[in-house]
């Protein structure tokens, strides 16, 4: 456990008090570590990502003691975008993304698969607005060598679940090499799609062109965000 209440305030950008109520009342993960709450940091990211919290790439940097996530725009080229995935439940959908030609020829669609049900059969990773992202619990199994995410636009919504109630129309597969790599890219997607633009080109499953495109305008732009913090 990697991170203390102090820490997660401020990555939410809340009072320790906030934080001590989340997490005695079960919506935040926490872990008991001697009398003291201990926070896991993936789990939180994907806590913060489900909740609509934002977390920018460079608070995360600011509280973790790692640089901010690069290359979003890089990881969906590697991974692709992919339009009209037709499928009619979770598991089929998940079957598919799972056998996407796109993926590292060393990775083992069939344990990606069942990595991709088993995620989502412990917590959805529906974060709401019609767009999950599913990824394996443990990042290290699969043996990518650089952050991967394939995108899916769906013919038609499914249900994942989600805590809004709407089903998905928009799946970021997300496959990363470690844990640090996982929780920095998983921080650079969910704040990119607070982007209301980028939410409208996925509803209405623009080409692939204007969303790569999108995606590369707002990293140019936390890159510039965090260039400018730096200099103060």
């Amino acid at each position: 456990m990697d991170l203390t209440a102090r820490e997660v305030a401020r990555l939410l950008q809340e009072s320790e008090r906030t934080v001590f109520h989340l997490a005695d009342s079960g919506q935040l993960p926490a872990h008991r570590v001697q009398e003291q709450y201990r926070f896991n940091s993936v789990e939180v990211q994907e806590w913060a990502a489900r909740s609509s919290h934002r977390i920018a790439p460079e608070v995360l940097a600011a509280v973790t003691g790692r640089p901010p996530a690069t290359g979003l725009h890089a990881a969906l080229r590697l991974g692709g975008i992919h339009a009209g995935i037709n499928s009619d439940r979770r598991d089929t959908v998940l079957a598919t993304v799972a056998a996407l030609p796109t993926w590292p020829p060393a990775v083992d669609r069939e344990l990606l698969r069942q990595l991709l049900v088993g995620r989502e059969r412990v917590a959805s990773t529906a974060i709401g607005d019609g767009v999950a992202i599913p990824h394996p619990r443990d990042p290290l199994v699969l043996g990518v060598d650089q952050p991967v995410i394939a995108l899916c636009l769906l013919v038609r919504p499914i249900d994942f679940g989600a805590s809004d109630g709407r089903p998905v129309h928009a799946l970021f597969a997300l496959l990363s090499p470690t844990v640090r790599q996982h929780l920095q890219t998983l921080a650079a997607l969910a704040f990119a799609l607070h982007d209301e633009p980028l939410r409208t080109l996925l509803r209405d499953a623009a080409s692939a062109d204007a969303i790569l495109a999108r995606v590369l305008s707002l990293e140019t732009a936390a890159g510039r965000g965090a260039t400018t913090a730096g200099d103060r």
